[in-house]
């Protein structure tokens, strides 16, 4: 199993909670294995109470990836040709790409430029009688305003699909993300804060017809075998993975509060290095817990690439999530929309950066990160005033 070197500062190091875990993730992956049942079966069906418990939530179902919950969320409230669902324009592009599957459109509404999720200003703008669901993305761990879109989906009849793919243990004024909206959707996707060892995702819930309906449409729409009540699809969670994320889902809580240790000391190195200026710390609304499934600052766009590569050529891990906004994706130029419809989504695709985060990683590794930025920001002011 490769390590990383002493020098190199990985961006998310996937293999260190395997290290911490490693005689308990071999045990449950032989039980599996031994057991025959390695596609749903009851690793899936315990990891599911687990995680409902967990989220104090009534139900979960679990599935292949966080697309694929995404999707099924959307096809057990029956949406699809002639619906509309409104989508922030800065997130992975499974969620729009999850409506366009369902045969719905995604509407865009632009992004409060704070904390980079849905503005309920702008999706109240967007609200047609064709609007059928919100789908706010919880970017980065961090809620979107569930109240103000709460209220929206009450006064208009909608339902709230939360993304929250990377919010798991995420909470909105005590309450779990997921257990905000009429269905959750979590990614196991290995680099989020309960990750597998592939692919894995899970749609959680409250209502318990949605659930049986969910149970159908990951199997073919089969609600009793080979007697198929929906057109639903093979979105099933193999048994493997949900053994793996029984292992690791009572740690979850201790490595989200490792990952918030690591942005404090990522706050303070920024004001100890006098970054102020140049550099943008995350925002946490009030009331919010932000797991940090990733560290995410601004800087200035004319030179955010090229602190990439400064970066990267220190072998220090970094990523942009993300430099193009969904709307202008090529596959969805047929719906129209043009550079300039959403500026906020648009100037944080040229503006943000993200910084090594896992639960593990070292003041020293974050000294090193930080040294790294403060000194291409003082050559870069040091050659404009040249």
């Amino acid at each position: 199993m490769r390590t990383a070197s002493s020098r190199e500062i990985p961006l998310c190091d996937i293999q260190a909670s395997y290290r911490e875990l490693q005689s308990q993730i071999d045990a449950a992956v032989q039980r599996v294995l031994a057991s025959g049942q390695v596609i749903l079966g009851p690793e899936v069906a315990s990891l599911e109470r687990e995680v409902a418990a967990y989220c104090g939530i009534g139900h979960a179902v679990g599935c292949g990836s966080g697309s694929d919950a995404l999707w099924l969320a959307l096809e057990a409230l029956e949406i699809g040709s002639g619906d509309e669902v409104i989508v922030p324009p800065f997130t992975f592009f499974a969620t729009a790409n999850a409506v366009c599957r369902a045969g719905a459109t995604p509407v865009f509404a632009d992004i409060d430029p704070k904390a980079f999720n849905l503005d309920s200003a702008e999706v109240e703008d967007k609200i047609t009688a064709h609007t059928r669901a919100i789908m706010p993305a919880h970017l980065f761990g961090h809620c979107a305003d569930m109240d103000a879109l709460g209220e929206l989906a009450q006064r208009f009849n909608l339902a709230i699909i939360e993304d929250a793919a990377q919010a798991f243990g995420s909470e909105f004024h005590g309450k779990k993300a997921g257990s905000l909206g009429s269905l959750g959707c979590f990614s196991f996707y290995p680099t989020k804060t309960l990750g597998g060892f592939g692919e894995g995702g899970m749609v959680v819930t409250n209502r318990s017809d949605l659930a049986k309906r969910l149970v159908a449409l990951r199997a073919h729409g089969m609600e009793q075998k080979y007697y198929h009540r929906y057109l639903g699809w093979n979105a099933r969670l193999d048994a493997l993975q949900a053994a793996i994320l029984r292992v690791k889902l009572p740690h979850v809580e201790p490595w989200i509060e490792g990952r918030q240790d690591a942005a404090r000391r990522y706050n303070a190195l920024i004001d100890d290095y006098r970054m102020d200026e140049f550099m943008q710390k995350p925002v946490i609304g009030s009331g919010l817990r932000h797991t940090f499934n990733q560290y995410v600052v601004r800087v200035p766009s004319e030179c955010r690439d090229s602190l990439v590569r400064c970066l990267k050529s220190e072998k220090i891990g970094c990523e942009v999530y993300y430099p193009q906004p969904v709307h202008l994706q090529e596959c969805l130029a047929h719906l129209g929309y043009r550079t300039g419809d959403f500026p906020h989504a648009e100037e944080a695709c040229r503006t943000v950066l993200a910084l090594p985060m896992f639960p593990e990683l070292t003041a020293e590794q974050q000294e090193r990160v930080i040294r790294v930025c403060a000194n291409f920001a003082r050559q870069r002011s040091l050659a404009r005033v040249a």
